[in-house]
C-alpha cells in the first residue's frame, strides 16, 4: 500500500492539486512536506492531530515532514473557518504559545532518524526580516484581488459580515512560507484540512510564478461527527492535548464516549492501527456493540500517542473508579483525578475524629440524598456504597480510618451518582 492508498483507505484525502503526478513524484522516492500549526492557544488540541499524524504517517513511508510552528501567522489569525474576526495576540503571547506547542509537535515526530529526519521551523525568523514595501513588491504583486476574493475562507466571511484587511492577507503570508519552504528547504508538498485549501493553493501558484518550481496540496476531511459537527469539543469545550487543560483522565474518557457511527472512522484517523485490527474492530462494533472493544481500543491508542503508556494505564484505573471498581493499588494522582470529576465538598475533619459522624449524615452533607429519611432508606436497601464498598448498616458511622490518602471519602448512591467529601 503507498502513502497515498492509506491516506484513501483512512478516509483522509480530500483533494489534490494534481493527484497523478503526486502520485508519480511520490513514487520517485522521497519529498519534504510540511503543515502548519499556529499558536493560537498554548496547547495543540484533538482537531490538530489529524494534519500531525499525517506528517508521522509521510515520515514512516520515508518521508521527510516539516512541522512550521506560525510564529508569524499566529500573529495575524487564519479567517478560514472562523465566522468572525480573531481576537489579536500580543508577541508575548504569541511567543508563550510557540514555546508550549513546539514540545507537542516534537512528540509526535522523529527528529533523530538518519534518513529521513523530521524538521520543526518557525516562519518568524523569514517573515519578521521582511519590510512592509518588500512584501507587497515581492509577494504581493503576484495575487490578483479577484481570485483572493474567490477563495472560499474569503468569500465565506465576506458574505457574513466582512472581513479586515490583516486576515484578508493572512493567505499572502502563508503562500510565502510555501515559497520560502520550496526553495530553502526543497518542500514540494504542503497538506492541511480542507480549510486550508485556499491557502494551500495560493502558495502553489506563488511558488509557479515567481519560480516555476512544481509544488503540489493535499488536504483532508476535516474531523466532523456524523451531525456535521467538528470533532475534538467536549461539554466542557476543546480537548487539548495538554494535560493541564485536559486530564488524561477526561482524555481517555472523550474517546470513550464516541458512538459507535464515528468510532471506526477515528481508529482510521487518529491511530496507527492496521487495517486489520480495524477491521476486526469494525466487525466487533456491529456483532456486540454494547462491549464498546472499538472505543477502548480508541481511548487506549490516542490517549497512549499524546499523554504515554503510563498516563494511559491511569486513566484506565480512574475509569475503573468510576464504575464502581476496586480502589487497590490506586494511587492518589489518580484518585484526584476521579475528584475533579465529580460534586466534591469539603468537611471538617474532627468530624471524623473519636467515634465519627453517621453514615446517614455524611451522605446528605454530600448532596447524594435530600433527607435523611431517604439517605436511611437507601443505605438500608444497600443503595449506598463508601470507597466502592456496599454499606447498608444505618448504624454506621464513618471514623478518620475511613479516609482514602488520609483527606477523602468516595460515597456512590446507585451505579453513577459519585459524590466525593474532601477534608478542609
Amino acid at each position: 500500500m503507498t502513502i497515498i492508498e492509506e491516506l484513501q483507505w483512512r478516509g483522509l484525502y480530500a483533494d489534490c492539486t494534481d493527484l497523478e503526478a503526486l502520485t508519480e513524484r511520490l513514487a520517485q522516492g522521497p519529498l519534504a512536506l510540511y503543515a502548519g500549526f499556529d499558536p493560537t492557544a498554548d496547547s495543540l488540541h484533538v482537531g490538530n492531530l489529524v494534519p500531525l499524524l499525517a506528517l508521522r504517517r509521510f515520515q514512516d513511508y520515508g518521508h521527510r515532514p516539516i512541522a512550521l510552528a506560525g510564529g508569524a501567522t499566529g500573529m495575524i489569525g487564519d479567517p478560514s473557518g472562523k465566522s468572525s474576526e480573531r481576537n489579536l495576540q500580543t508577541p508575548d503571547q504569541v511567543e508563550a504559545n510557540i514555546g508550549a506547542i513546539r514540545g507537542q509537535l516534537a512528540k509526535f515526530l522523529d527528529f533523530e532518524k538518519e534518513t529521513n529526519p523530521a524538521q520543526l521551523v518557525d516562519n518568524s525568523t523569514w517573515t519578521a526580516p521582511f519590510s512592509y514595501l518588500e512584501f507587497l513588491r515581492d509577494i504581493g504583486k503576484h495575487f490578483p484581488v479577484n481570485l483572493m476574493l474567490a477563495k472560499d475562507s474569503v468569500r465565506t466571511r465576506l458574505e457574513e459580515g466582512g472581513i479586515s484587511y490583516t486576515e484578508f492577507s493572512y493567505m499572502l503570508l502563508q503562500a510565502h512560507d510555501f515559497y520560502h519552504l520550496r526553495t530553502e528547504s526543497d518542500c514540494e508538498l504542503q497538506v492541511g484540512a480542507t480549510d486550508q485549501w485556499g491557502n494551500i493553493t495560493a502558495g502553489t501558484e506563488l511558488i509557479r510564478r515567481k519560480s516555476g518550481a512544481t509544488a503540489w496540496g493535499l488536504t483532508f476531511p476535516l474531523l466532523t461527527k456524523s451531525d456535521g459537527t467538528k470533532y475534538g469539543k467536549s461539554a466542557s469545550g476543546a480537548v487539548w492535548l495538554d494535560p493541564e487543560r485536559t486530564t488524561p483522565y477526561r482524555f481517555y474518557q472523550f474517546f470513550m464516549q464516541a458512538e459507535d457511527v464515528d468510532v471506526v472512522k477515528l481508529l482510521k484517523v487518529l491511530t496507527f492501527l492496521s487495517k486489520e485490527e480495524i477491521e476486526a474492530l469494525e466487525a466487533e462494533v456491529t456483532a456486540a456493540p454494547g462491549a464498546r472493544a472499538a472505543q477502548k481500543a480508541l481511548a487506549t491508542a490516542v490517549t497512549t500517542l499524546v499523554h504515554g503508556a503510563d498516563a494511559c494505564d491511569d486513566a484506565k484505573k480512574a475509569s475503573t473508579i468510576m464504575f464502581g471498581g476496586g480502589l487497590d493499588g490506586v494511587s492518589e494522582t489518580v484518585f484526584a483525578d476521579v475528584v475533579g470529576e465529580v460534586p466534591t465538598s469539603d468537611f471538617e475533619s474532627d468530624q471524623l475524629s473519636g467515634e465519627g459522624t453517621n453514615l446517614i449524615e455524611l451522605v446528605v452533607q454530600a448532596g447524594l440524598c435530600p433527607s435523611k429519611g431517604q439517605a436511611r432508606k437507601d443505605i438500608a436497601a444497600g443503595g449506598i456504597y463508601v470507597n466502592n464498598e456496599r454499606s447498608n448498616d444505618i448504624a454506621r458511622n464513618l471514623t478518620a480510618i475511613d479516609l482514602l490518602f488520609g483527606k477523602y471519602l468516595l460515597l456512590r448512591k446507585g451505579k453513577r451518582n459519585y459524590a466525593v467529601l474532601r477534608v478542609s
